[in-house]
């Protein structure tokens, strides 16, 4: 298993693929209409411009994909970034999630961020499972946050710190690392 940067062009349509499954079969992401690999090329280059997407490849083939956002739009949430994972079917459970959100979690450290927030549609016991290994803890949850596939739906929050608060202004977050590494 290879884990990479994402590229836009190179990576949209087996990233599309990958999520369509959650759009359209199951309630985990909120959105309602799958987005096509163009759509999902534009996000990967957007995303990029402030955070890390990357992919996971076993025999050349994109096996997942992790990748972070800002959490908020307002300035003092500049060190906070919600991250996603999303894994092929015949992929889960082989190890592809950990790998992937080591490297996203290494390439926020190495960006200054402070912690790293994850919201997982209920039920989800192998994303809670995921989150929990790798140190996330359950902040919150919003109850009947979301309506989807014929039922209102709760979101846990779950949160990682990423560096310890020493109290002191913190330094400014870097840009993202594009590069080969990984």
């Amino acid at each position: 298993m290879r884990v990479r940067a994402a590229v836009g062009e190179r990576d949209g349509a087996a990233c599309a693929a990958i999520y369509a499954p959650y759009v359209d079969g199951s309630p985990t992401s909120f959105e309602e209409l799958v987005p096509d690999a163009l759509d999902m090329a534009e996000r990967i280059e957007r995303v990029w411009r402030v955070h890390p997407w990357l992919v996971a490849e076993i025999d050349g083939q994109v096996a997942g994909f992790a990748y972070a956002t800002g959490h908020r739009a307002r300035p003092a949430y500049r060190w906070a970034a919600e991250t996603s994972i999303y894994l092929a079917a015949a992929r889960r459970g082989r190890g592809v999630g950990r790998a992937l959100y080591g490297e996203l979690i290494g390439r926020l450290r190495e960006q200054r961020l402070h912690v790293a927030c994850a919201g997982i549609t209920l039920p989800n016991a192998a994303s809670v499972a995921l989150h929990a290994a790798l140190g996330f803890e359950q902040v919150g949850v919003y109850r009947r946050i979301g309506y989807k596939h014929g039922g209102w739906r709760d979101v846990a929050w779950w949160q990682l710190e990423l560096r310890p608060a020493d109290g002191g202004p913190p330094e400014e977050p870097l840009p993202p690392r594009r590069d080969g590494k990984g």
